[in-house]
């Protein structure tokens, strides 16, 4: 049975960062095309709860992206 981390870490990041990824995130939404582009999201989705290791961490930053859409 796989052992879940229940502690978060990793550093929030700065600004700059933040920057860096909403930059990179754009651009990879555009080379997934508007086809692709739910897809890549849940695989990216799965790809970061699986680094991040926490799933109720994970479910948390759903619900806070979920606020004010």
């Amino acid at each position: 049975m796989l052992k879940m981390n229940t502690v978060n870490t990793a550093k929030p990041l700065p600004i700059e960062g933040l920057e860096a990824v909403y930059d990179a995130l754009a651009h990879a939404i555009d080379q997934a095309g508007t086809a692709k582009r739910e897809l890549f999201l849940v695989k990216l989705a799965l790809l970061n709860a699986n680094t991040l290791g926490n799933a109720h961490l994970f479910e948390q930053n759903l619900q806070s992206a979920l606020q004010d859409l």
